[in-house]
């Protein structure tokens, strides 16, 4: 049983990660950081530099947590997400949300929203402080 985050690397990302890391922590679960991008697309701020990663996992780990980072080129990011959470038998799915507007949302479709919707365990949508 784990916990799964969607990480991104974004304040969004941040807070997500923020939280499940508490929860782990609280919990004593295995913590699954998943960071992935389109692997059709060129360049994804979003995307964790892999220095970042290494960094992330060694303070995360040096914290106490039994942590695992998946950083990928996947077709779908909501879908990898949810694959890793079945992978896993995750207990819980942590995504960080944003505002996005009417159009946005018409548009560009949302990732967070996917994987709240798909997850086969509870996904706990979370937002930056202020």
């Amino acid at each position: 049983m784990s916990i799964v985050v969607a990480y991104s690397a974004d304040r969004y990302g941040a807070a997500a990660l923020e939280h499940a890391a508490d929860l782990a922590r609280k919990d004593g679960t295995r913590l699954v950081v998943v960071n992935a991008t389109l692997g059709g697309k060129l360049v994804d701020s979003r995307f964790a530099q892999d220095a970042e990663i290494v960094a992330l996992h060694d303070r995360l780990a040096a914290e106490g947590l039994d942590v695992v980072v998946r950083h990928e080129m996947v077709d779908d990011v909501a879908d990898a997400v949810v694959a890793v959470a079945d992978e896993e038998r995750a207990t819980l799915v942590v995504v960080g949300i944003r505002h996005r507007t009417p159009v946005g949302k018409l548009l560009l479709g949302s990732v967070a929203q996917r994987i709240i919707l798909e997850a086969h365990c509870p996904v706990l949508a979370v937002k930056p402080a202020s």
